[in-house]
């Protein structure tokens, strides 16, 4: 049996089971399986505390074949800003070390622990940890790149708009470009209890805004998004992108066609990879900005879609359902 025929295997046997799982199982642990994640890559640092709470721990991937020092990419997950965790999100971090780089996966405090903008300070706090101390992980702090997805494109962008969050950290590495997928960066005024909850007691909310705080001095940005995505509208986009070219910020937007909200992350890992190259895509303009400056080149996979199976074997819909049931929209 072949890799991806055991991970849809046992992909439909968590859905059969997952109703009456322990609350710890997550709905994305299929695509967390080995067979189901990039081979040819390592997790060298598992839940390394970067600050002294529960919620302040990091993990790091990189190649297993590693020389010089390679690429960071620092991967924020989405989730309402209320709800994740690192370890769901093994698959983003063996995907890009796979591509040549190495990816830093850090939790940070959720709502309602906290509120806007602790969690940009517990991402800006990682930060400082990977500063000090990537390159004992293989990894080059004057290579950095940003990435996130839905609620943690937010705090990618906002990481790179807003330079006090960096520099309360002490933060000094460059960022050289981010690559934002499903992101909202235009949602005031907040209309959607999980906004209202997140960002509702902010006392400039018009200063949480990633559109309001564009200069000239941003980072070059990628921005993808599902055309069909029900919780960050695909205009949300636009807007932010128009303002970017209007402040001569170079930015490269990607939409994939009838596609939604989660299928543009859960596509960067290997097991839905054949349904659109998000992964190439971003991994393309990192390039362009920087990541392999010997011109080395990374290996652009596009797999072929698996053969047709079943909804019984393969259950697509029944999946992307249950995840975005997860979530409220963002924006009208």
């Amino acid at each position: 049996m072949n890799p991806f025929r055991r991970a849809v295997l046992a992909l439909s046997l968590f859905v059969l089971v997952a109703t009456g799982a322990a609350q710890a199982q997550s709905i994305m642990d299929p695509f967390n399986l080995p067979a189901a994640m990039d081979g040819g890559t390592s997790k060298v640092g598992d839940g390394i505390a970067y600050g002294d709470g529960p919620r302040h721990k990091l993990d790091v991937y990189a190649p297993e074949q590693r020389g010089e020092l390679a690429p960071v990419v620092f991967f924020i997950y989405g989730g309402g800003w209320s709800r994740g965790e690192r370890r769901e999100y093994e698959f983003v971090g063996r995907a890009f070390a796979s591509r040549g780089f190495v990816a830093v996966v850090a939790d940070y405090r959720l709502v309602p622990e906290v509120r806007y903008p602790d969690f940009l300070y517990d991402s800006a706090a990682a930060l400082r940890w990977v500063q000090d101390n990537i390159a004992n992980y293989g990894g080059d702090p004057n290579r950095l790149f940003l990435s996130g997805h839905s609620a943690g494109a937010y705090n990618a962008v906002m990481l790179a708009l807003d330079s006090s969050f960096l520099q309360q950290f002490g933060v000094t590495m460059p960022v050289l470009a981010v690559g934002a997928l499903s992101g909202p960066y235009d949602f005031y005024p907040f209309e959607y209890n999980e906004v209202k909850e997140a960002f509702g007691y902010a006392p400039n909310p018009q200063g949480t805004q990633p559109i309001n705080l564009i200069t000239s001095d941003a980072p070059p940005m990628y921005l993808a998004t599902g055309t069909t995505d029900p919780i960050v509208r695909v205009q949300n986009t636009n807007r932010f992108a128009d303002k970017l070219r209007s402040q001569g910020v170079w930015v490269t937007t990607q939409y994939y066609d009838g596609f939604g909200h989660m299928e543009p992350v859960l596509a960067m890992g290997a097991m839905w990879r054949w349904r659109m190259p998000v992964l190439d895509d971003m991994v393309g303009f990192f390039q362009r900005f920087g990541a392999f400056p010997s011109g080395v080149p990374y290996i652009a996979v596009i797999p072929s879609a698996p053969e047709e199976l079943p909804d019984s074997i393969m259950p697509t819909d029944q999946i992307l359902e249950q995840l975005n049931q997860m979530f409220q929209p963002i924006e009208d």
